[in-house]
């Protein structure tokens, strides 16, 4: 399975921050934006990932990122001229995809909670159809929402509905098999001119294909697009890792959990990167605790 991970648009929400930098490269406590959703696609272990974005912001993206090797993975990089909805991306990466079944990532997006490794995992397994992640908001006129039956089955998805049928946003997560690239270019463009990405999962559910999972009590999700919610997601790793002592969405820690990396390219990529920095001491704590490692591995997951 490939992963594309979705870093467009000009984030003018967040003006004026963001008029000489792209949003995915905002702080979010200790990390930058952009590592979130990219540790959700590594969580579901996919190790091939098209990051696109706009002319302006792919140089930038590409002096933080590289090409992924100092992870294990391997970064490809798309551009996309215009933001005209979710969807363009598939037709953006249909190469890069190629027979493969992908997912997709939101750059703005963060999503944790106890379990959520074993849930992508599962979801990047799955050989047919497709599969979102729901979330309960107060406000789900602003999102693409959900609609269930009695049985708890998928009925209907609007985009921003007037009279949302349910309070189940979709998330900025989505897995599809390869026929999402047919879907896509078959997709038009919605009344503002997008490629909605709401139109692919009706086409999914339409012929019963579409799995929602719910992400229930115990899950966080935020769509960091605004300043209050940028900085109730830094709020949130800020107090989660410093109670916790472990960290949220380190590519770092992942990789080294995951075999991509062995303890000594660990311990040296530390050293290059995070000397004499907080981020570098727990990485090389990590890198010392072996036993820890082998037993957590076992039993429950730090990183999702």
């Amino acid at each position: 399975m490939k992963g594309l991970l979705l870093a467009g648009g000009n984030g003018t929400r967040l003006r004026p921050v963001t008029m000489s930098i792209s949003k995915h490269l905002l702080p979010v406590y200790d990390k930058p934006l952009i590592y979130y959703p990219l540790s959700l696609l590594m969580l579901a272990g996919i190790r091939e990932i098209m990051v696109i974005s706009s002319p302006r912001d792919l140089p930038a993206l590409r002096r933080l990122l590289g090409d992924g090797t100092q992870w294990g993975i391997r970064f490809a990089y798309g551009e996309q001229p215009s933001p005209d909805g979710l969807a363009q991306a598939f037709l953006i990466a249909e190469d890069f995809i190629g027979a493969d079944g992908c997912a997709l990532a939101l750059g703005d997006n963060i999503l944790f909670g106890h379990g959520l490794s074993e849930l992508v995992e599962t979801a990047a397994e799955r050989r047919a159809g497709a599969t979102v992640f729901a979330y309960q908001v107060p406000d789900p006129e602003r999102f693409g929402v959900v609609g269930f039956d009695d049985a708890g089955r998928p009925v209907s998805i609007e985009e921003k509905p007037a009279r949302p049928a349910s309070s189940w946003a979709v998330t900025g997560f989505y897995f599809y098999d390869n026929d999402v690239v047919r879907i896509a270019r078959s997709v038009r463009p919605s009344a503002r001119g997008e490629l909605e990405i709401t139109d692919v999962n009706r086409a999914y559910m339409a012929r019963g294909a579409l799995q929602v999972e719910r992400l229930g009590r115990g899950f966080a999700w935020f769509d960091a697009g605004t300043h209050d919610s940028l900085l109730d997601a830094a709020d949130y790793v800020r107090l989660v890792e410093t109670h916790q002592r472990l960290k949220i969405a380190s590519p770092e820690e992942i990789a080294f959990r995951r075999g991509y990396l062995d303890r000594e390219a660990l311990s040296r990529l530390t050293a290059e990167r995070y000397a004499h920095t907080a981020y570098g001491d727990y990485l090389d704590r990590l890198a010392a605790d072996v036993p820890t490692l082998a037993e957590a591995t076992r039993h429950q997951s730090f990183c999702d």
